[in-house]
């Protein structure tokens, strides 16, 4: 087994550890999350939580292909959250990322990172209609999102569990993106390409609504009523498409036990 790890020395300086933590991952660590794909946990290091994501083992073509033709998920992870923090967008700081190579392809890999505690995500928003401050903690996401999109970045897992958010000071929120693996960067993005990026956050169009008329504000090549449109249809089409995929799945969970 051949082993390929990047490590950030500006962010933690216990190599040591950090492999012993790797290496020890399936038997040390406190869990993070549920893992149903996945698998987080939290581990400290140098005086700081570290945040460890253990991807699943590839299938085959994924594993050669990952060896030989693509970027492996924690590497993808760990370039782009350094790309983010150039950019001044914000995510916990990438610390390292570990690739291990059987004689096929890639077997496990792990991408490190600064955890950060939060005070919700964006699903909180759309879960507890309630929620303090949630007009305006909405509205700066929304700034937050077109700010992403005049950066050129286009985060193709913007949904309601990957953006972390942190109350700074009265009415002033943060916003910090998890989950990296998937991301495009343009020199400029489509109107079409800022609407269906909305599209996986809310089905309540009430929300779209308010989002719409903030990103209005900033966005002026269109008018407010172009941007609901366009947003409430890129959400409509992806929630037709989810709901299709969770009856196909029944379906076939089914024909399984029939």
């Amino acid at each position: 087994m051949k082993k390929s790890i990047i490590l950030n020395t500006s962010f933690i300086s216990d190599h040591k550890e950090l492999l012993k933590a790797i290496e020890n991952f399936d038997s040390s660590g406190t869990l993070f999350g549920n893992g149903d794909r996945n698998q987080i946990k939290l581990f400290k290091i140098d005086d700081k939580t570290v945040n460890i994501k253990s991807f699943k083992v590839p299938h085959l073509i994924n594993k050669i292909a990952y060896k030989y033709f693509r970027k492996s998920k924690a590497r993808r992870s760990y370039e782009y959250a350094n790309a983010l923090l150039k950019f001044g967008i914000g995510t916990p700081s990438p610390i390292a990322f570990c690739e291990n190579f059987s004689i096929v392809g890639l077997d496990k890999s792990y991408y490190a990172s600064e955890h950060l505690t939060c005070d919700l995500t964006y699903r909180e928003l759309v879960e507890v209609p309630d929620f303090p401050d949630h007009d305006a903690i909405l509205r700066q996401f929304t700034k937050f999102t077109f700010d992403l999109h005049e950066k050129g970045v286009e985060f193709l897992d913007h949904s309601p569990g990957n953006t972390l958010i942190k109350k700074v000071s009265e009415n002033k929120y943060e916003f910090f993106l998890v989950d990296l693996n998937r991301m495009n960067f343009h020199d400029s993005m489509s109107f079409e390409q800022r609407m269906n990026n909305f599209s996986r956050l809310t089905p309540q169009k009430g929300m779209i609504a308010t989002m719409s008329n903030e990103y209005a504000k900033f966005y002026k090549d269109k008018t407010e009523a172009e941007i609901f449109e366009k947003m409430w249809q890129a959400t409509s089409d992806f929630q037709e498409g989810f709901a299709k995929k969770k009856r196909l799945k029944k379906k076939l969970k089914f024909w399984k036990k029939s």
